[in-house]
């Protein structure tokens, strides 16, 4: 990490939490001095990060949470992780959406980021279960007023998660009676290993549904999603055509990404095949 006083506290929170991670702790006046900031930025900061559930303050500096396979944090807790990633990998995933597609958005922060840059591409068909998903779409066409070309949204039944993902057999069956030429697929976690996982069991079999209804199947993830596991794995990768992601990736990473999936990283150029 670079020392750097202009640094916003979302950059700042972010090399916080990968210093964390990588090293399995960090003290306070370490991080004062790489970050070039005083003490008290750096506790407020570490305050910001504990609240979130991503770290645990300990006297002194901060450790990783260490989380269960089953753990599955709220919207509002992973929303504001990985916020600039977020974005830079929504818009990169937007330029793969052509006008006049079928296409599904799964839950989660990352899909909700794509969202937002796909209500100007017009004559969309958006098949979701996530709440928030829907919301973008019905709030923009509530402030914008009718227009022509404005997407037609398709909200899934079913239970919802703590991610605000609408699961189990109501949205199972309404899956599976649909098609759509591409899913965008937010994780909890991917590995070479376990694929595409979860910790949420109804979720799990939902996600299942939806890469058995997509021609294509693209999933968007930063860095800090790869070698996580959750409790349950519903797609393996090689089931996966795309994935995007961001410049955090670590070179292991993409050294176990199979051949023919193509990779996106934004900003970036790609790798793999074409869709």
């Amino acid at each position: 990490m670079s020392e750097n006083q202009n640094l916003l506290a979302e950059q700042r929170r972010a090399l916080i939490l990968d210093e964390v991670r990588r090293r399995g702790g960090v003290r306070v006046n370490e991080l004062t001095r790489k970050l070039g900031v005083s003490d008290m930025t750096v506790r407020r900061d570490l305050d910001a990060l504990s609240r979130q559930g991503v770290l645990e303050k300990v006297h002194g500096g901060a450790v990783p949470v260490i989380e269960a396979s089953t753990h599955e944090p709220g919207f509002e807790a992973k929303s504001g992780l990985e916020l600039t990633a977020k974005e830079d990998i929504a818009r990169a995933a937007a330029e793969l959406v052509a006008p006049g597609t079928a296409i599904a958005l799964s839950g989660g922060t990352t899909t909700y980021a794509l969202a937002h840059r796909l209500v100007e591409v017009p004559d969309l068909t958006v098949v979701t279960n996530s709440v928030r998903v829907a919301d973008v779409f019905h709030t923009a066409q509530r402030t914008s007023g009718p227009r022509p070309g404005a997407a037609t949204v398709v909200l899934t039944g079913g239970v919802r998660t703590p991610s605000d993902s609408l699961v189990g057999p109501v949205a199972d069956r309404a899956i599976a009676e649909l098609h759509f030429d591409v899913l965008f697929l937010g994780v909890h976690g991917i590995s070479a290993e376990a694929g595409l996982s979860t910790p949420n069991l109804a979720e799990a079999e939902t996600n299942r549904r939806l890469v058995q209804s997509a021609r294509r199947v693209v999933v968007i993830a930063d860095h800090t999603k790869w070698g996580v596991v959750g409790l349950s794995s519903f797609a393996g990768l090689e089931r996966i055509d795309t994935l995007v992601t961001d410049a955090g990736l670590p070179a292991e990473a993409r050294a176990e990404i199979p051949e023919h999936l193509r990779l996106v990283v934004a900003g970036q150029a790609e790798d793999g095949p074409d869709l």
